[in-house]
């Protein structure tokens, strides 16, 4: 009876040839199945051994093989693996013999190349070299991935996985060691790369986590803005600011203490005619080359801003020397607004470079519970700078009125705000109402400022980054289209040049029209299109991670009161905000209530690493008075 050893999808098969039609054989294999196999795809015809015991005998006889030593004695010609076996055992092979023979060539792809059936040719000595040592190298790399993985199930951390953690969670090279390490160690343990990271102790704290893994996002180089060298060289520059005319101006800024990039200040000057010439005094980096400066500032983009830290967009060096702060002689960019007596009314307005002397720099916690409405309507009430402060803000409330009635609707301005102050682990998180008369009377000159250079600069058809709201959508663009949201007809950024790139760009433009020199960039300029989507993105990005650095903060406050129990108010369907920080949560078992409803919850649990709170409804209104930490039965 005659069997055959043949090939089939790539694996070596056996069985009992039932019929033979010369091209090919009618073949029953060990399993019953019948196969028709062409002649070429046969290697072996043989009498014995049965068909089922070959292939296990001769796997047993391969084991045995050295294919260094076969490789050494095979032919530098082409050879038949039969050849070789009767070589190799001294004599004809037998069917087990054979089968094993070619059973190691084929599993030894390094030291033999296949030329046909059954057909091989010895690799050339380099080659086996090379890719032996290449072996080598795998497996080796295999081991190390196997150990960093084993050590960090069991609960260590390898120094390369250590020094690799925050890329990891970014943009892992997924060919890496380390990459392939962590996501060995995960399939074992389960659960998030974060948390196997945090609790292996690769980053301290979950606060070390989050700022970590955005530092390795967008700041990879170190979150330290390098200096801008050289912009203060020579006699030239020195030259050009001492040569600026000098402010008549006793101006003051307005800011929180924590402010340290003083943007932007103001003044109140009285006029012959009993009138008033007001003053928005921002600070002119852009008197710096942009070839020197907007190398670091356009890559960062932003200042980016976070409870109790921040990341400047420009060196802190270059920001103290144009930052305007009291006591010290300071280029600036001015806008000034002549109005009337009764200060409601704008009769003309000029702009122009100046050297200034900020006189004082006032801060919104120090003095928001003094500089009230009813301070500012009491001629006799002691406020720092009062006589300015008072015009200013009655021209803030006539500019505002102006807006509301282009805006059709008053402007909501009931919101609270929130500062955070963190103090160590420890952190305060401090209301403050948006519409504190000092908050408003800011905020409407940069408004005034914004929108009066956004009319000059498309007046003169000078270009600008214009920000405009029609129909509820926000764009940003070089075209000056109104903004709908603030009422006025156009708006641009350029009254934190110290903070963000857009301001920047802005401000050089407003700075040579103002000199009447060309300016840097036209209104088709490559430059000037390209950086609007970038700028967008990052700063969009920016935002979303301050909200989640205040969420963190927020969570880590809840820790730190005497109690779970709180006051909230409804935002939506069944999320609230808590009255005393800025956090949103959903609440379990909330009655439909409409927005602005005031709810007591439970915070049952949250979780700093996902940014996660569970809240449970317990009334409607405000029951944490005498009862604060009491969990509902």
């Amino acid at each position: 009876m005659s069997f055959a050893l043949f090939d089939e999808s790539g694996s070596l098969r056996s069985g009992r040839v039932l019929a033979d039609n010369g091209t090919s054989l009618q073949i029953e294999l060990v399993s019953g199945r019948r196969a028709k196999v062409k002649t070429a795809q046969v290697y072996l015809r043989f009498e014995s051994p049965e068909p089922d015991t070959l292939l296990p005998a001769a796997e047993r006889v391969a084991e045995d093989i050295d294919v260094d030593f076969l490789w050494e004695c095979a032919p530098q010609e082409e050879f038949s693996f039969e050849s070789l076996a009767e070589d190799y055992f001294g004599g004809p092979p037998d069917a087990v013999q054979a089968t094993a023979l070619l059973t190691r060539l084929q599993g030894a792809p390094i030291h033999f190349r296949r030329k046909g059936r059954g057909l091989f040719r010895a690799a050339p000595e380099d080659m086996v070299r090379a890719a032996l040592a290449g072996l080598e190298k795998r497996r080796a790399r295999e081991v190390r991935i196997e150990t960093m993985a084993q050590t960090l199930v069991e609960g260590g951390l390898p120094d390369e996985v250590a020094a690799d953690a925050a890329t990891l969670l970014v943009r892992p090279d997924k060919q890496s060691e380390t990459w392939k390490a962590l996501e060995t160690a995960l399939q074992n343990t389960g659960g998030s790369a974060e948390r196997l990271l945090l609790e292996r102790g690769a980053f301290a704290t979950p606060y070390d986590l989050h700022l970590s893994r955005f530092l390795a996002e967008f700041f990879p180089a170190g979150r330290e803005a390098p200096p801008v060298s050289g912009w203060q060289e020579g006699a030239g520059f020195e030259a050009r600011i001492a040569g600026l005319p000098e402010a008549a101006v006793r101006a003051f800024s307005i800011d929180d203490s924590t402010t340290t990039e003083i943007d932007d200040a103001l003044s109140v000057t009285p006029l012959d005619d009993g009138g008033w010439r007001v003053g928005v005094h921002i600070a002119a980096p852009a008197l710096v080359p942009a070839e020197q400066l907007d190398p670091v500032a356009r890559e960062r983009m932003s200042t980016v801003y976070m409870p109790g830290d921040k990341i400047t967009m420009i060196d802190p060096e270059l920001v103290s020397a144009f930052s305007l702060d009291a006591g010290r002689d300071v280029p600036a960019l001015a806008l000034y607004a002549d109005i009337d007596a009764q200060g409601g009314a704008i009769r003309a307005v000029h702009s122009r470079l100046e050297r200034i002397r900020v006189a004082e720099n006032l801060r919104h916690d120090q003095l928001d519970d003094i500089v009230t409405e009813a301070a500012l309507e009491d001629p006799s009430a002691p406020l720092p700078h009062g006589e300015a402060l008072r015009v200013l803000w009655r021209l803030t409330l006539a500019l505002c009125a102006q807006r509301e009635r282009v805006r059709g609707k008053p402007e909501p301005r009931f919101r609270t705000d929130f500062s955070f102050r963190i103090e160590g682990d420890r952190v305060e998180i401090e209301p403050r109402r948006r519409d504190a008369p000092l908050s408003r009377i800011v905020a409407e000159m940069m408004i005034l400022a914004n929108s009066r250079w956004g009319g000059l600069l498309a007046e003169h058809g000078v270009a600008g980054v214009y920000r405009s709201q029609q129909g509820g959508r926000v764009r940003v663009s070089t075209q000056a289209l109104p903004h709908e949201g603030l009422g006025v007809a156009q708006y641009i950024w350029s009254t934190s040049p110290l903070r963000r790139y857009i301001d920047l760009i802005n401000q050089r433009q407003i700075l040579a029209m103002v000199e009447g020199q060309p300016a840097p960039l036209a209104p088709n300029s490559a430059d000037l299109f390209s950086v609007i989507p970038a700028f967008d993105a990052r700063h969009t990005a920016y935002q979303d991670f301050q909200n989640r650095m205040e969420r963190y903060w927020c969570l880590r406050w809840l820790e730190q009161q005497p109690g779970r129990r709180f006051a909230a108010q409804v935002v939506r369907d069944d999320i609230v905000r808590l009255t005393d920080a800025p956090l949103t949560v959903r609440v379990s078992g909330m009655p439909e209530l409409g927005s602005g409803h005031g709810v007591t919850i439970d915070i049952l649990e949250h979780d700093p690493v996902d940014l996660t709170a569970q809240a449970r409804f317990v009334a409607l209104g405000d029951e944490t008075a005498g009862g604060e930490g009491e969990a509902a039965g």
